[in-house]
């Protein structure tokens, strides 16, 4: 790992908190290259003794769509063949299995991206009422890294970074991270 010297004080505190959250059990940390392998950690993760103290952060877009491994080509597909139609299927929505019959006592936090801002904030209510879970974190692609709302069924609150965070290298994900344990204490506290 190499970061910019005056990005150091900012990330420190970060990595001494993943470092004892890993050494403690506390954080599962899944990572994947594909579809089928995502799938099949997230099911694996939800076997996990499960509660309302378990929180899973779907930060992960696999993707909106994919080829199946049947229908791929076994060779390089010849451009001589002439022009390429690809037909592509709906990648399994994993969301409600997971909080409806595998973690339905689970903190659940998912991810929304869009391109256009206008429509942002219905589509994670959508979400949330189509789901059930708790809180969708909002963000438009062109300001992801700086700017995201938080949406639950009854607020929305934005999370940004100021130019003086940005400058000493801050993330977003700290600030998200940070107002979502808060509100999975809250949440824990409720059950």
């Amino acid at each position: 790992v190499a970061a910019a010297p005056a990005a150091l004080p900012a990330l420190l505190p970060a990595l001494r908190d993943y470092r004892r959250a890993t050494e403690e059990g506390a954080l599962l940390a899944i990572e994947f290259t594909g579809l089928a392998e995502y799938l099949a950690l997230l099911r694996a993760a939800a076997l996990f003794p499960t509660g309302s103290t378990v929180m899973f952060y779907l930060a992960a877009a696999v993707s909106d769509f994919y080829i199946p491994a049947s229908e791929m080509p076994e060779h390089k597909i010849q451009s001589s063949e002439g022009p390429l139609q690809i037909t592509m299927k709906m990648v399994p929505k994993m969301l409600s299995p997971l909080v409806r019959d595998w973690a339905p006592e689970a903190f659940v936090i998912s991810f929304k991206l869009e391109t256009d801002p206008q429509i942002l904030i219905d589509k994670s209510r959508q979400a949330l009422e189509k789901y059930q879970h708790q809180v969708v974190v909002a963000n438009v692609l062109e300001s992801r890294r700086t700017s995201v709302i938080i949406v639950t069924r009854d607020s929305q609150t934005p999370l940004s970074l100021s130019e003086e965070e940005v400058a000493q290298g801050m993330e977003i994900e700290e600030k998200i991270v940070s107002y979502l344990q808060g509100q999975h204490t809250a949440f824990i506290e409720r059950k």
